[in-house]
């Protein structure tokens, strides 16, 4: 600490020069100087680091801050050398993304099965994501799609209508071509598909529909956007899928009787373990979801458990391993009646919220390894937040604080696969080849 600042100028400081010579000697042992000599400075191989060595290094910063791969740094590690070059594009070829027909005609030429390394690079693709957008010159085709494994959409406006001013509802609209049987037959002719996460931004309400009886090996389904409606003139088979997780975020709520459809066979053989709403349900339909698939549900995510309703829904979910809400207030007659299950909660974080009956469960539950907290304006000068911290720290819980919520979902969600235990990650070992992922945005 110094207090110059506050002392008065009086003049430039007295320099008194002084002359100092030191002289260092060293006097080792001979029995230190043989230890010495023995000592082989650390070399690095003739033929470079060991391929292993690279390959775990690679993995381990594989994902980027937004949770995708980072494949910035691949393009650079195929550029090192040739032992590098085709381990760095494998994992760069984990996660395709296309959204053009020319970027479709590099990634097929790439992955050519003519050659060793396209069909090394073809093997080693576990998710793609494409974009069909009728309203981009160059976009990509249904055919093209269907080779590549899957397909996404966007609906397209009609010429002349998208005028600013218009009225919302005829500027909105934004009809998209169903899929032909073509494109049908040669998706039902690829790979076994285990999750299928389909954005809608059009007015078709069939789509995902045929979507769904292409791959009868669904086991994870997110829906965005427009919602799904059964048309009263069809008769639809029954869904065959046993899902394991659904994740909606619908711009209307889905009607009962969809879910009901496409949970079928998932209430009959008690499959369902994960319900992810990112919009707040009706009570009702909260209700409906609990009392067919809450007795193995692992977790359970709703923006908000404000409502009683609500609230006594998750109760009734007597085996949960995680429940994760945004909101900074929730009933908390919610955490005095968590099962003795749970891994891991979520929630947002203000100076209104009640933090001691969170406190009273990271004290209580010996199951509980993680709470994540997101806070929101003022959350970090809670006056019980360092109550909160000190509870997880004695109690060994992990304890991740954000301020953006964003981050706090690309911390929760993970990977579209059901994981033993909670919270979920978003890591390599998930992505085997053994499950292939659809994006469809």
């Amino acid at each position: 600490m110094t207090f110059c600042g506050y002392l008065p100028y009086s003049g430039p400081p007295m320099v008194v020069e002084h002359e100092i010579s030191l002289k260092f000697t060293s006097s080792p042992s001979p029995h230190d100087s043989e230890v010495y000599d023995n000592i082989r400075t650390p070399r690095v191989p003739a033929s470079g680091i060991p391929i292993e060595i690279v390959l775990t290094i690679l993995e381990a910063a594989y994902f980027d801050d937004r949770g995708g791969p980072d494949i910035d740094l691949f393009r650079k590690c195929t550029l090192v050398c040739k032992a590098w070059s085709l381990h760095a594009q494998k994992l760069m070829f984990r996660r395709v993304r296309l959204r053009s027909h020319s970027a479709f005609a590099s990634f097929t030429h790439a992955v050519n099965r003519s050659s060793p390394r396209g069909r090394i690079l073809g093997d080693a693709v576990i998710q793609m994501r494409a974009v069909l957008d009728y309203n981009q010159p160059g976009c990509l085709n249904q055919s093209s799609l269907a080779v590549a494994l899957d397909l996404a959409q966007y609906g397209c406006v009609a010429p002349g209508k998208d005028v600013v001013g218009s009225p919302a509802q005829e500027r909105m609209r934004r009809p998209a071509p169903s899929f032909d049987e073509h494109s049908l037959a040669l998706l039902s002719a690829g790979p076994r598909i285990t999750a299928l996460n389909f954005s809608n931004w059009s007015e078709n309400n069939q789509s995902v529909l045929q979507l769904l009886e292409v791959w009868p090996s669904l086991k994870s389904l997110s829906i965005t956007g427009t919602s799904p409606v059964l048309s009263p003139d069809v008769t639809y088979p029954p869904f065959p899928c046993a899902l394991e997780e659904l994740r909606l975020n619908c711009q209307r709520e889905p009607a009962k009787e969809f879910l009901g459809w496409l949970l079928h066979r998932s209430a009959d053989e008690k499959s369902l373990r994960v319900i992810d709403l990112e919009r707040q349900p009706s009570p009702e339909l909260l209700d409906f979801l609990v009392e067919k698939h809450g007795e193995m549900l692992h977790s359970l995510a709703i923006p908000s458990f404000t409502m009683h309703e609500h609230a006594h829904a998750a109760m009734r979910c007597r085996s949960l391993r995680e429940l994760r809400t945004e909101s900074s207030w929730s009933s908390p007659v919610i955490c005095r009646q968590m099962p003795e299950t749970i891994q891991h909660l979520a929630f947002g974080l203000d100076l209104d919220t009640l933090l001691n009956p969170i406190i009273d469960l990271v004290k209580t539950q010996d199951d509980l390894q993680a709470v994540t907290v997101n806070l929101w304006r003022d959350g970090y000068r809670h006056p019980q937040l360092t109550s909160l911290q000190m509870a997880c720290a004695y109690r060994g819980v992990d304890l991740r604080l954000t301020r953006d919520v964003r981050r706090m979902r690309l911390l929760v969600r993970g990977d579209p696969v059901v994981p033993p235990t909670y919270p979920r990650t978003q890591t390599l070992d998930s992505m085997q080849p053994a499950v292939r992922s659809v994006f469809v945005a």
